[in-house]
């Protein structure tokens, strides 16, 4: 059974940073796509970042330079670097998995979502 877990989230100030990880279990973690996603109130879910098996990287322009993923194969962990922080960064933030792709996983038909944890930045 695939479960992915987030962990992480908080409540920071403009400027401050905050580290997501996520972890995995139930399948081959190193060998698909994974990928970073939030869904602020109101609003659509929007897609962060994404990373392949190889750990090539891609992000949207909204935090591209200011946002880093990563992951570490031997913990079965993926994670998010959120450095200069903005009010508009506050939304639940999630993890996903495509285990049906490995490489141009931005936009990919992501499958298995955690549950998701909060961040809240305040100005």
């Amino acid at each position: 059974q695939v479960q992915l877990v987030e962990s992480g989230g908080g409540a920071v100030q403009t400027g401050g940073s905050l580290r997501l990880s996520c972890v995995a279990s139930g399948y081959s973690f190193s060998s698909y796509c994974m990928g970073w996603f939030r869904r602020a109130l109101g609003k659509e879910r929007e897609e962060l970042a994404a990373i392949s098996y190889l750990g090539g990287t891609s992000y949207t322009d909204s935090v591209n330079g200011r946002f880093t993923v990563s992951k570490d194969n031997a913990k079965n962990t993926l994670y998010l670097q959120m450095n200069s922080l903005k009010p508009e960064d506050t939304a639940m933030y999630y993890c996903a998995a495509d285990r049906k792709r490995r490489f141009s996983c931005f936009g990919a038909g992501y499958s298995d979502w955690g549950q998701g944890t909060q961040v809240t930045v305040s100005s």
